[in-house]
């Protein structure tokens, strides 16, 4: 697990709102992803096992993106709409061995009986929507944003900025948690503060 002794730095500041980060944040799904992202490029030609540093590398961009750079840094001609759709049904399936990162989810069900709470995610919304569901998690969040409702994901500040709006705050009112140098770039373009979340992203990045 991450977790270990994690302590989140919250900084100090009258929020309004609260915007969560999925993968690596809420829960520690990225090396479930990794493991789905690993058997699907090996089906469409990967030779040996995908680079975890690559990998890790791309925490935050939406999943489409991240096939097509996998493929070309590794020079494979692929579908990127059929390796997304092959990989996020892989993830599905392995979806029973995500963990909960349990002091940002404590956080998370603490706020939100007091503020209103989102979800920013660079997944598709029925793979994110599945995610907390069987985390048992998703009824903590009023709004639930994800690579289907914008046209820029991050490190654009699209995603943010319609949590925002959905949760009818302004956007320098709201914190986020996030785990991804993408996603950091994304909450700074939005004007909001970051609390990072450590996790293998943030080390890697």
């Amino acid at each position: 697990m991450l977790e270990g002794n994690m302590e989140l730095q919250i900084p100090t500041g009258d929020f309004a709102g609260y915007i969560f980060d999925c993968d690596g944040t809420l829960i520690d799904s990225m090396p479930v992803h990794y493991k789905a992202w690993d058997a699907a490029m090996r089906q469409r030609g990967l030779k040996g096992p995908l680079s975890e540093d690559l990998f890790y590398s791309l925490g935050g961009v939406p999943t489409l993106k991240v096939a097509e750079l996998i493929a070309k840094h590794y020079g494979l001609q692929i579908d990127p709409l059929d390796v997304f759709h092959l990989k996020e049904n892989m993830f599905v399936e392995m979806l029973p061995q995500v963990q909960l990162i349990n002091p940002v989810v404590e956080f998370a069900r603490r706020v939100s009986k007091t503020h209103p709470t989102s979800v920013a995610s660079g997944g598709p919304r029925v793979v994110v929507n599945q995610s907390l569901k069987l985390a048992g998690i998703a009824d903590l969040f009023k709004a639930v944003v994800t690579a289907d409702d914008v046209v820029h994901g991050k490190p654009a500040p699209d995603m943010f900025l319609l949590a925002a709006k959905l949760m009818g705050v302004p956007p320098e009112k709201c914190l986020v948690f996030e785990d991804a140098v993408p996603g950091f770039q994304a909450a700074h373009a939005a004007g909001m503060q970051v609390v990072h979340v450590p996790s293998r992203v943030t080390k890697a990045a």
